[in-house]
Order: structure tokens, then C-alpha cells, then sequence
């Protein structure tokens, strides 16, 4: 016999959870289960965003780093930037998961279970579990999306490191670094300094075409060797791949939420904070009952992403370019707001301007 339950949200990540702790917030009656099989440190990773000092504060638990200034390098030369008003943050996945399923409340009940089956409609009915069956009247599925293999995405393989001895210029991000093999795709190494000698370093491709793991890692060991950096021992190894395209849900009946729902940046593959404002209205609107899904980017912002990665997908040697043409146009305050979706008018003009012209007008015509 199934168990009645009001909401059923699938998955226990990011969304999932996020949701979750937002109803309990809201002190919601509403019997819900969230659906997850696996434990937070089965699950952790480096989740990265720009946040104010606000944002900064109620995060505070799960922060690993934290940094004000943050840089994009070319052959070239470095753009750096400097914020008194946001940080770029990195986030432990399980730090921050094992805080939200601490805060909700006897209403809600975890359930260490698979999903193996959901029958629905538009809004409610029957997910099957390994172990038992749920009859909702409401289902939001945060599982991750289905990336058609043709799809631009963003793909990588990162280590976390200590090193043998300290390294330079510990103090600042790099969010892009371009010196590398470009023949792939659009390729950069991201680095994330917690301290001298504790760093994440990460070989990052976009393009439409998945490399073996050991791509990844010979990028990764050429890069340090030419800076002479010796790693003293491996923390984990992560690899990811997200889309920056159009994604297909689990379930086409079953509403989402998170990345299924196209909460992901397509000309970025940042998704926490539009996670985040997604899975709050969500939770402010079923507490007045309605329980539609809200956009987590607004369609203006998928418009202008979707040319941006039109350009790149048929200029891919103009990439580069792209990002440190944005970089230089805009000061660190501006670029974080760009970053963030938040970027008004002036930055947007900044940006503009600061484009190749001809690649934007004629995929702008392409639709």
C-alpha cells in the first residue's frame, strides 16, 4: 500500500534540498518526503557563485574558500579584478547539504531510497521507490537532466591538492586561464586557492564533444609542471559535465526544479544562486498554495545567453577573445553582477560594445 504524502521532491541535491529547507522555513503543514539514495560525503564536490557579504554570512558553514580578487588570463596577459562588494566563493556540496537536511522539521522525512519508477501528471502521483511507493498530490523532480550527446557543454576534471611548497599569488582566483591547448574546444584551467599550498585546480573544456578522463589529467600535470608546482598529495579527484544548452527532464509529466528545469547559466554553467531564488519562490508560493514551478533564468537572460553560445559554438577560436573582452569591459563589481544575472543596463551596453561585432549580428539572424 502507498503512503499519502502532500509533496514528493526527488532527488536530494542542491534543488532538492534547497527546496526542502525552504518549506521547513516557511513552517509548512504540508507532509513531504525528499527522495535520495546516497549520504552528503558520498555526494561532495566544489560548488562555486558570487555573493554579497550577506549572502557570504549565511553560507558561512560550507564555505572551503573565499576570495575578492579573481583574474582571467590570455597569452596576452592577466585582467584582474577586485570587489569590496561581492566574493567569488567556493561551497562544499556536502557541507552544505548535511546543514539543510539538519534544518527540516518532523513534517518532512528524508527517505534513503532509489527511485525506480514515477507514474504522474501535471502535478501529483505515484513514485516508486526500491523500497516502497510514495501517492503524492504534488512531485518536483531535481534529478540531474537528461545532455543530448550534440549539445554544447561545459565538461571537467579537477583535483584537490596540496602542494610541496607554497605557491604564488595565493590570495586571488583564476577563473580562466587560456594558455593552454585549444584545439578541442574552448579550454582554460580554473584554479581556486584555499591556501598556499591547499589548492583546486581544474581543466575545464566546452565544446560538444566529451574527452577520456586522461585528457583532463595530462592538461592538469602539463600546467603545473610548467610552474613548477609538485603536489605532495590528492585530496579527491571530481569530474562533471554541464550543459549550456536546451536540457530534457528525467520525465517530460513530472514538474522540475534545478538544472532539469534550466536553472543553469547556458553561457556560464553557474546554477547555485538561480537554484537558490528558484527554490525560494517555490516555497514562498506553495505556502500561499500555488504550487507552479517559477523560471530560475529569466527568458530575456536565456535569449542573450543562447547568441553568446551561438557565436562560441561556430567561432570556437574566438572564445578566448570572448571572455577576456568581457573581463577588460567591466570593472569587479559589474563583472560579478554580470556573472550573477544581475547586470543593469549600462553593464549589459559594456559588454556589447566590447564584442566582435560580425560574429554577433550574423548568429543573431541565424535565430
Amino acid at each position: 500500500m502507498s503512503t499519502p504524502v502532500d509533496i514528493a521532491i526527488i532527488g536530494g541535491g542542491n534543488a532538492g534540498i534547497s527546496l526542502a529547507a525552504a518549506l521547513a522555513l516557511h513552517d509548512s503543514p504540508l507532509r513531504t518526503v525528499v527522495i535520495e539514495p546516497s549520504l552528503p560525503q558520498q555526494r561532495d564536490c566544489s560548488w562555486a557563485l558570487w555573493a554579497n557579504r550577506k549572502q557570504s554570512a549565511e553560507l558561512k558553514f560550507a564555505i572551503k574558500g573565499q576570495w575578492r580578487r579573481w583574474q582571467v588570463i590570455g597569452h596576452s596577459g592577466a585582467v584582474k579584478h577586485h570587489s569590496s562588494t561581492y566574493s567569488y566563493i567556493s561551497l562544499s556540496a556536502a557541507a552544505y547539504i548535511e546543514e539543510r537536511e539538519a534544518s527540516l522539521d518532523d513534517k518532512i522525512d528524508l527517505v534513503r531510497e532509489k527511485v525506480v519508477s514515477v507514474d504522474s501528471d501535471s502535478t501529483g502521483g505515484l513514485v516508486v521507490t526500491d523500497q516502497q511507493s510514495f501517492l503524492a498530490s504534488h512531485i518536483f523532480d531535481s534529478r540531474p537532466p537528461k545532455i543530448a550527446d550534440a549539445s554544447l557543454r561545459q565538461h571537467f576534471l579537477g583535483w584537490e591538492i596540496k602542494t610541496s611548497k607554497p605557491i604564488d599569488d595565493a590570495d586571488i582566483a583564476t577563473l580562466m586561464d587560456f594558455r593552454v591547448d585549444q584545439s578541442r574546444g574552448l579550454h582554460f584551467i580554473y584554479v581556486l586557492p584555499f591556501s598556499d599550498q591547499h589548492l583546486l585546480i581544474e581543466s575545464t573544456l566546452i565544446s560538444s564533444s566529451l574527452e577520456d578522463k586522461q585528457w583532463y589529467r595530462d592538461a592538469l600535470n602539463q600546467w603545473l609542471s610548467e610552474r613548477e608546482i609538485k603536489i605532495e598529495s590528492t585530496v579527491m579527484e571530481e569530474y562533471g559535465v554541464i550543459p549550456m544548452d536546451v536540457v530534457q527532464a528525467q520525465q517530460y509529466s513530472t514538474p522540475t526544479i534545478g538544472a532539469s528545469s534550466g536553472a543553469v547559466r547556458r553561457s556560464s554553467g553557474y546554477a547555485f544562486n538561480h537554484i537558490q531564488q528558484q527554490t525560494r519562490e517555490l516555497a514562498a508560493g506553495i505556502a500561499k498554495g500555488n504550487f507552479d514551478v517559477p523560471l530560475a533564468i529569466s527568458n530575456k537572460l536565456i535569449a542573450m545567453d543562447t547568441i553568446f553560445n551561438g557565436v562560441l559554438a561556430n567561432n570556437p577560436h574566438l572564445g578566448p577573445e570572448l571572455f577576456i573582452r568581457t573581463a577588460k569591459a567591466l570593472n569587479g563589481d559589474q563583472f560579478a553582477r554580470f556573472m550573477l544575472g544581475k547586470a543593469n543596463l549600462w553593464d549589459w551596453l559594456r559588454v556589447i560594445f566590447a564584442m566582435p561585432k560580425i560574429p554577433f549580428i550574423r548568429q543573431f539572424f541565424r535565430g
